[in-house]
């Protein structure tokens, strides 16, 4: 059976398949990732490690801890978490790298935790940056952190797979940042939401991994949950000069490094030469949910925005209307690199920062700020009148000094521009490529460092034809009802977010007990919901269902309610993934979805339906109203999961 590059990797990292399994999107799975990343969060993750019973690290080479989020805070108690985190990392044996160091997915990258071949996850977004080297990156929560450090495992379900074609040749002066604006510009409709992707093309081979990096680490923006070059002769010749570096520079001084014996134990020749011999790569008719094809000759330099990701305006359109600004960024995990502030530095070198402008500069990590001290760019940056900051993430989290004031604009190389994500949220934010944050710093407004047209990026989608694949019945494990009927309870509103389900008033409310927060579920969606729903109702919600913030109340406040599960035309990863930690079963179910819609329309919030359904999880089939929806099987897993009441439970039943 056919396989695409995710399938793959998720077949090589998957734990506990029934034999002769073929991984397949859409699959429910117990994984064991190579290694899972966590930073200045380590610190919320210690009290669930150790709320769940845990004593000891299943894999101490599997954890990393990189403090990078907060690194100008040099207040007592924010050094005093540090210190805690420290000293866990210490005590159990655990890689650890300080504040200072460089941001924990840079880290990643360079020490050889993100392998090509290998799948990492981290307790951020933008794990999907691993993508860049052929690494199978994706996020998770906090929960499955603690999961993975108490017994190697958590879960995931394989999402459906895009490809992304990238054809023809860059104009000289165009960068991998701006691939993925223009990606994000052009295919701005949601296209990848809850997707893996996977790059292809003539055009990959000119674009260098700190391009490729930058693509996939805003593959995250984009919607996605993972985006993944091949690996190739690019890759591996990557691969080779970071581990002449390395062998020349010597070990990092963290506990695995005794692994090696003398040699670094993961960025090594030995190691490249293995994956050389034996490099995964798609099968030739794997199956795409779609293809989606940029022509990279059409792209040239454009910004996202204001506060907006997918929003784009090219920048040589903006001469007849030139947009001031007050702050410029040149910093973060997309964007920090040899590479990119290399680019600015040439257009700063010899030239000053505008008056009333300030620029911000940080390296992604310490190593990248020594090869720029090298070869002389840090210096111009410096001598251009930036200032200077740690390596490490500060503004564009939000944190540290140079954040965005009441009606500022900025201009940042970062990967995020949410209103209030810098600063306050009466500021306009822009994102853009290195060189257009330097060139927009010292001609004080958006300015582009050479001549080029505005032309717009040209892309297509195609829809392959649906291939059912025949996977037989579903594994139903005991305990777990292998039919669920109830009746449907339709709540039409796509993008409802966690506020409207749980309202955020409460959210921080510790001691609200599970009746409490059944009462107010849906409360700023529908007051009338309480009245209209009845325990042991199947909820149908629209597309995109739970998106915004994470808290997982807005997943129990539910299940407290009585409601056996949520139907969806899509859902939120984020909401997806605490609702299965907690053991609530949530399924997408797109055609029902859109059946309701088109029958109960949108007058009313809520709408009890008077349809019973019958969901049946050996056929992985719904019945209701006379007619049958396929859904994605739900296999052992997750059945496992929903049946012992969540993650934290299941991991201290596997702890004995």
């Amino acid at each position: 059976m056919p396989q695409n590059l995710i399938e793959k990797l998720a077949q090589r990292f998957a734990v506990g398949l029934e034999a002769g399994h073929v991984v397949r999107a859409g699959d429910y799975l117990y994984i064991q990732p190579a290694h899972v990343m966590t930073h200045d969060n380590t610190g919320a993750v210690i009290p669930k490690f150790k709320g769940i019973g845990a004593t000891r690290i299943a894999n101490t080479r599997q954890p990393v801890f990189a403090l990078d989020h907060n690194v100008q805070d040099t207040s007592e108690k924010n050094l005093e978490k540090y210190a805690k985190i420290e000293a866990f990392a210490a005590t159990h044996g655990i890689d650890f790298y300080p504040a200072g160091r460089g941001i924990g997915h840079q880290i990643m990258c360079e020490e050889g935790y993100a392998w090509p071949g290998g799948m990492a996850v981290a307790s951020d977004s933008h794990s999907n940056m691993y993508g860049g080297l052929g690494c199978l990156g994706t996020p998770i929560v906090r929960t499955d952190a603690a999961a993975i450090w108490a017994t190697g495992r958590t879960w995931w379900k394989v999402p459906p797979v895009a490809k992304v074609v990238l054809h023809g040749a860059l104009r000289s002066g165009v960068t991998g940042k701006d691939v993925i604006i223009a990606l994000c510009g052009v295919f701005n409709k949601d296209e990848v939401l809850n997707h893996a992707i996977e790059f292809a093309g003539d055009g990959l081979g000119q674009l260098s991994i700190d391009q490729r990096l930058t693509i996939a680490n805003m593959t995250t923006e984009w919607g996605a949950l993972a985006g993944v070059f091949p690996i190739d002769e690019v890759t591996i010749a990557w691969l080779r000069t970071r581990a002449d570096f390395v062998a020349q520079r010597g070990l990092a001084g963290v506990p695995s490094d005794a692994d090696g014996a003398g040699a670094h134990p993961r960025m090594n020749a030995r190691r490249i030469d293995e994956l050389e011999q034996a490099i995964p790569r798609a099968d030739d008719d794997a199956v795409y949910a779609k293809v989606l094809t940029l022509d990279l000759a059409t792209v040239t330099p454009h910004v996202s925005g204001p506060n907006h990701v997918k929003v784009m305006t090219a920048v040589a359109a903006l001469r007849e209307q030139p947009i001031p600004i007050h702050k410029a960024y040149l910093l973060s995990c997309v964007n920090g690199r040899v590479e990119d502030l290399r680019e600015a530095a040439a257009v700063l070198r010899g030239k000053r920062v505008a008056e009333g402008v300030q620029l911000y500069v940080s390296a992604a990590s310490s190593e990248v700020q020594r090869a720029l001290e090298e070869a002389g760019d840090w210096q111009a940056i410096e001598q251009a009148g930036a200032l200077l900051l740690p390596p490490g993430c500060g503004p564009c989290i939000g944190l540290g000094v140079g954040l965005l004031e009441d009606g500022e604009t900025g201009i940042s190389a970062t990967n995020r521009n949410f209103k209030g994500r810098m600063g306050s949220s009466s500021a306009q934010a822009y994102l853009a490529s290195p060189a257009v944050v330097a060139a927009s710093a010292v001609a004080g407004r958006i300015a582009m460092p050479m001549d080029m047209p505005s032309i717009a990026p040209a892309g297509t989608m195609q829809l392959p034809p649906r291939v059912d694949v025949a996977r037989g019945e579903t594994l139903v494990i005991d305990g777990f009802e292998p039919v669920l009927r109830g009746e449907l309870l339709f709540c039409h509103q796509d993008n409802l977010n966690t506020d409207g389900i749980y309202p955020g008033k409460y959210t921080y409310v510790d001691d609200f007990t599970p009746e409490q927060q059944a009462a107010v579920a849906m409360e700023n969606y529908d007051p009338a919901f309480q009245t209209l729903a009845r325990e042991g109702d199947i909820l149908v919600g629209g597309f995109n269902f739970g998106t915004g913030s994470s808290r997982e109340q807005a997943a129990t406040a539910l299940k407290y309610r009585g409601i056996r599960l949520v139907l969806a035309g899509s859902l939120s990863e984020t909401y997806a993934r605490n609702a299965i930690n907690n053991g609530f079963l949530v399924v997408e179910c797109p055609a029902l979805a859109q059946d309701l819609k088109q029958r109960f329309g949108d007058a009313q919030a809520t709408v009890r339906t008077g349809i019973d359904a019958e969901i049946d999880f050996r056929a992985s089939l719904i019945r209701a109203d006379g007619k049958e929806y396929r859904i994605d099987p739900i296999g052992p897993a997750a059945q496992e999961l929903v049946l012992v009441g969540g993650l934290e439970a299941w991991v201290t039943r596997n702890l004995g």
